[in-house]
């Protein structure tokens, strides 16, 4: 039985009302606006309100991307979520968002791969769907990385914001959908990015609260070199495992993590600046969501044409990357890659 072609149909996103500008964090910690643009590219981030979980942004997400599709709740057959800040540690996060949208014949689970878990996801749906296990995979990345930033740490707090984004993985046409897509990982530089504390290493304890271990730790400089070199590399490996070069890119949608790491891999791919959404001067680096979010807002502005070589690509901890190869497709309201 010959391979189905696979594709994302829509996409659909979810920021909280909630903003946190440059100048909230020159009062709580020893920073400022122009320090902060200068190296991260960063001008304010959203935040979660107290009562609002990852699934809730997560369902609002989905549901988006749902009315979008053409597809009712009962049509999906299997949702993933990709996030490092699940409501718990079970059920799943992808369990609550069934439960929410209604997807009564739909398996659930949760991947953890942090700021590459929306590829890791993708690349997961795309197999069961050309398989034909499956003929329609919601795949969502959400954060509410809020709840785990150190507010007292004045080179992380300022990095991460909260959100999500979802895409339904379906059938399409031959010639579209996800071309190619590579995930790769380096578990002996785990340490380099890590929330220590919470599961069966380090149980929560009055000591790992005492400690702050419960919250985000990452040896920035570290970070920074990983992402540099890994970013290009991992886009040009999937572009070679579908037959094609850099120069062959029509858009690219990085994760959004710093626009130093952005423009290095821009630099790398020799891509034009206007062929690359970035949006992380708005929410800052949300993780799972990061790409999701972007490629629904670039999605929504109509910067993608029909036909175009639609390149996502990004890293996290772990460490972890991912990179996938789509090919665009406009047609009748929807659209599908």
């Amino acid at each position: 039985m010959l391979n189905k072609h696979a594709g994302i149909i829509a996409t659909g996103s979810y920021v909280p009302e909630k903003r946190l500008t440059n100048e909230y964090f020159e009062q709580i910690v020893d920073t400022n606006n122009e320090w902060i643009v200068s190296r991260t590219g960063i001008e304010e981030r959203r935040v979660a309100a107290e009562n609002e979980a990852t699934s809730d942004i997560a369902t609002k997400a989905a549901l988006r991307a749902l009315e979008k599709s053409g597809r009712t709740a009962e049509e999906i057959d299997l949702i993933i979520v990709a996030t490092v800040t699940p409501d718990m540690a079970f059920p799943s996060t992808a369990c609550i968002v069934q439960k929410n949208i209604g997807a009564v014949n739909a398996a659930a689970f949760d991947v953890e791969a942090a700021c590459s878990g929306f590829i890791y996801g993708i690349t997961i749906a795309e197999s069961f769907v050309s398989k034909g296990a499956y003929k329609n995979v919601l795949v969502i990345g959400a954060e509410t990385l809020s709840k785990i930033v150190d507010y007292t740490d004045r080179n992380t707090c300022i990095l991460f914001g909260d959100g999500a984004g979802a895409a339904i993985i379906s059938e399409v046409e031959e010639g579209y959908g996800i071309l190619s897509s590579y995930i790769g990982a380096n578990g002996s530089a785990g340490e380099l990015l890590t929330q220590p504390a919470g599961g069966s290493r380090l149980p929560a304890s009055e000591q790992t609260v005492r400690d702050r271990l419960h919250y985000i730790q990452m040896n920035g400089s570290e970070v920074f070199k990983f992402a540099i070199k890994i970013m290009g590399e991992a886009a040009e490996k999937a572009l070679s495992m579908c037959g094609m070069k850099k120069e062959d890119i029509d858009f690219l949608v990085p994760h959004q993590a710093n626009t130093r790491i952005i423009d290095s891999a821009v630099k790398r791919l020799k891509i034009s600046p206007d062929k690359v959404y970035v949006n992380l001067n708005k929410y800052g680096n949300m993780s799972s969501a990061s790409i999701a979010v972007a490629l629904d807002e670039a999605n929504e502005k109509n910067l993608l044409k029909d036909g175009d070589v639609v390149v996502l690509v990004g890293f996290g901890g772990g460490l972890t990357w991912g990179a996938s190869v789509l090919r665009w497709k406009n047609s009748g309201g929807k659209q599908h890659v």
